[in-house]
């Protein structure tokens, strides 16, 4: 079984005690997000537990605890971009943040974590040639602690408009030169760039097989997943 707990919240940040707690406990409660009278319990034992998947913006609140992880298989996606405070206000130094990644691959292992460096977006301070600059110090910063970084150009929903009103739609053409950019300083790095449910993105040379597939997750760890044929 695996456990993906980045779904609806950033858990390593936010929650990092109460999912030690879990932990211990060897069981977690999930009520559903469709029916709130409907609860499901899942079994946090490391004997049923394949793998324990994070999804985060800050991996340092885990550190205090992380012995009690020693016996799971753990899987790392962590985001870092070059955004200021008016674009993500609640995220810490990223400095701070970029030396925790460092810190996270030496725990876990480089093949076992992956940078988020997204969504792309553009307007007149982040514009292609800000993106692919900083795209290359980052890599050369993260450069032996991670061979996979996940790339996506941002969706201009209604909400996102509305809270970012000055942010622009990232054009085909635009999309072209950060991606071709992005592909060829990541090789040069010892890195793969991804990306999920950019199908059109592939003809760049950027992998669009998932983000986090069944093929990523066995090579990271060298293992045969066997992934139910049915589900309840």
């Amino acid at each position: 079984m695996i456990i993906n707990t980045g779904n609806r919240t950033d858990i390593p940040a936010f929650y990092a005690s109460w999912f030690y707690h879990r932990i211990e406990a060897g069981y977690v409660l999930s009520r559903s997000p469709y029916d709130p009278h409907k609860i499901y319990r899942y079994d946090l034992h490391p004997e049923v537990v394949d793998l324990l998947c994070f999804c985060t913006k800050n991996p340092r609140p885990m550190f205090q605890q992380f012995e009690k992880l020693s016996s799971y298989r753990m899987y790392w996606m962590v985001t870092l971009t070059p955004y200021g405070k008016e674009i993500e206000p609640n995220i810490q130094n990223k400095r701070w943040v970029l030396q925790s990644m460092r810190e996270l691959s030496d725990r876990i292992g480089s093949e076992h974590m992956a940078w988020r460096y997204d969504p792309i977006l553009l307007n007149e301070t982040y514009t292609v040639e800000f993106h692919i600059r900083s795209f290359e110090q980052l890599c050369k910063a993260l450069s032996g602690y991670t061979h996979h970084v996940i790339i996506s150009f941002i969706d201009l929903y209604a909400k996102t408009k509305r809270n970012f009103p000055n942010i622009q739609e990232v054009s085909l053409d635009d999309q072209k030169r950060i991606s071709q950019a992005f592909v060829s300083i990541a090789s040069s790095y010892d890195m793969k760039v991804y990306a999920c449910m950019e199908k059109g993105l592939s003809k760049y040379g950027i992998d669009t097989s998932g983000c986090m597939s069944q093929a990523v997750l066995e090579d990271a760890f060298h293992i045969g997943l066997k992934p139910p044929t049915t589900y309840a």
